[in-house]
């Protein structure tokens, strides 16, 4: 392992934390989805830092990054981009306009307030890493991360993501307001960069998250774990011999994605705490992240509040490590 590119991934996470203060959670998940080459569904109350974090990384990596804050009137082509006719020497030709979608980070603010087809046109994206405009495809940037955001308070008038689209996403986390202190030196800290206009920032080459993400898939995970891996997911699906709350609580459980995602998250919080093996804690830290929006909850569950986050925790007490 490479304390080189240890101690810059390191310097990146720090550097947002400065900038992101309270939200440790989300500066630890982006780093793992760009480390794992995935993407980000962040479900946050307004004024959550959403937008500040994905900015400052943009700055640290120095990173292009795209907005888009998705309505009700948006289309795929506004995602996308789309074939222009323009002006070549007297002769008009189709040329193809790139969309926000074709930068390094892309920030698709409040992705459920567009229809179908719009957020199907992002997840496309998200999973090919690439876009297919008119019959022809065109490859997305090698560094390319979407965080997605919506508002769990204000449902009226939004499209949810289908099941099957939310599996797409590495991971999903929620985030609340700030404790006291914290929002205390988020005063702070705005009022500093109102008199400063912007604070320096420590450049980290995007090279250092290439060679990591080599490292991170080189990596070996003994049997007992990917079995851990496994029994988790598995027990999702077939809960009862697990006790009667998951039986009573989860409708379908998840799918091989989520195995998938397990498995690579887990190898890069590994490699995060400085280690070239994985242990079933590692497994656990990162859990909730990639299960929570891979769970249907039955009615029984819907009508007693239990949360995925729950459920999670039952699945942590009563699948055992082999």
């Amino acid at each position: 392992m490479s304390s080189a590119h240890h101690s810059a991934i390191h310097a990146m996470m720090q550097q947002m934390a400065q900038s992101v203060i309270g939200q440790e959670e989300v500066v630890r998940t982006l780093a793992l989805a760009l480390l794992c080459n995935g993407n980000v569904l962040l479900e946050g109350l307004p004024g959550t830092a959403k937008t500040r974090s994905i900015k400052t990384l943009s700055r640290v990596l120095q990173a292009d990054l795209g907005r888009i804050q998705f309505t009700p009137d948006l289309l795929p082509s506004d995602v996308t981009g789309n074939e222009i006719y323009q002006d070549n020497q007297g002769r008009s030709e189709l040329q193809f306009q790139p969309g926000p979608i074709f930068n390094e980070l892309v920030l698709a603010d409040e992705i459920n307030r567009a229809p179908a087809k719009v957020q199907s046109a992002l997840l496309e994206a998200m999973e090919e890493r690439q876009i297919t405009v008119a019959g022809k495809t065109y490859p997305l940037p090698r560094l390319f991360m979407v965080l997605a955001t919506q508002n769990p308070i204000e449902q009226e008038g939004t499209y949810p993501l289908p099941e099957a689209q939310m599996d797409r996403f590495l991971m999903k986390i929620t985030v609340d307001y700030p404790q006291s202190a914290a929002e205390l030196a988020i005063i702070k800290l705005l009022q500093a960069e109102e008199n400063q206009r912007e604070t320096t920032l420590q450049v980290i080459a995007q090279d250092h998250i290439f060679a990591a993400r080599d490292a991170i898939q080189a990596m070996s995970v003994a049997a007992p774990v990917e079995q851990y891996i496994v029994d988790l997911v598995m027990a999702t699906r077939s809960p009862a011999p697990y006790g009667a709350k998951l039986a009573q609580w989860i409708a379908t459980g998840s799918s091989p994605r989520a195995s998938i995602s397990l498995h690579r998250a887990s190898r890069a919080s590994a490699w995060l705490d400085g280690r070239d093996y994985v242990t079933p804690d590692d497994v656990r830290a990162v859990l909730h992240a990639i299960m929570r929006h891979r769970l249907i909850l039955t009615y029984d569950a819907l009508a007693d509040q239990v949360t995925p986050d729950a459920i999670i925790d039952e699945l942590i007490e009563q699948v055992a490590v082999g």
